[in-house]
């Protein structure tokens, strides 16, 4: 149970930085201007682009060695969310895109400053939109915090290897990853279902975002 825990605990943690931190980003991008546009681009690029393990390493072993030692697991949430922050970046990025210019006009006619805009109008609008990217984009966080084995965090698939290696279960290894298989897999049903209703319920009809991984 411990294993299981620490995996949705990375994978709760992880994906609410994230989401923040990529809807800043998107923020920064769309009303931004150079050069903050610019190395928006840049950060984008580079963790959409780099490993995610090579991230965990940088992360955990590059910072300690400037000083900076964190424990594997909050090295491993860090290392999740930038990568993740990086594609939900462009998720919010394409949700802004698709709203029409004129409600931000309209908004300034009645009186709200561009702040307010942003954050009464094009906020609650982007997240809707943005439901059905960002299940696919839990989907891959949490398959991914498997890789956090790596850094010696004791996530579930870590935890599976454990007890294989107990004397005498070794030959269970099949049984016991087909568990761990068939309990990401329920996770993933689960959280789609809820995310697939929380969709049906404020889906914008007319609006629709694409964004490839």
């Amino acid at each position: 149970m411990g294993g299981l825990l620490n995996t949705i605990l990375l994978t709760f943690f992880s994906l609410i930085i994230a989401t923040v931190f990529g809807m800043l980003l998107a923020m920064g991008r769309v009303y931004g201007k150079a050069p903050l546009t610019t190395i928006i681009y840049v950060y984008e690029k580079i963790f959409r682009g780099v490993p995610l393990l090579v991230i965990f390493f940088l992360v955990y072993l590059g910072l300690g060695q400037i000083g900076i030692n964190l424990l594997p697991f909050t090295a491993a949430i860090i290392g999740l969310a930038l990568r993740s922050s990086a594609y939900q970046a462009q998720i919010f990025r394409s949700a802004i895109n698709s709203i029409p210019e004129g409600q931000n006009i309209a908004a300034r006619t009645l009186g709200m400053t561009k702040i307010q805009s942003i954050i009464h109008i094009m906020i609650p609008q982007v997240l809707r939109l943005s439901i059905p990217s960002w299940s696919n984009e839990f989907t891959i966080v949490l398959k991914d915090t498997s890789i956090a084995l790596a850094l010696g965090v004791p996530e579930l698939l870590r935890v599976a290897g454990q007890i294989y290696a107990i004397p005498n279960y070794f030959d269970y290894i099949l049984p016991i990853l087909l568990v761990v298989a068939i309990i990401y897999f329920i996770i993933v049903i689960l959280v789609n279902k809820i995310l697939g209703y929380i969709e049906k319920k404020y889906k914008m009809a007319g609006f629709e975002v694409s964004v490839e991984r």
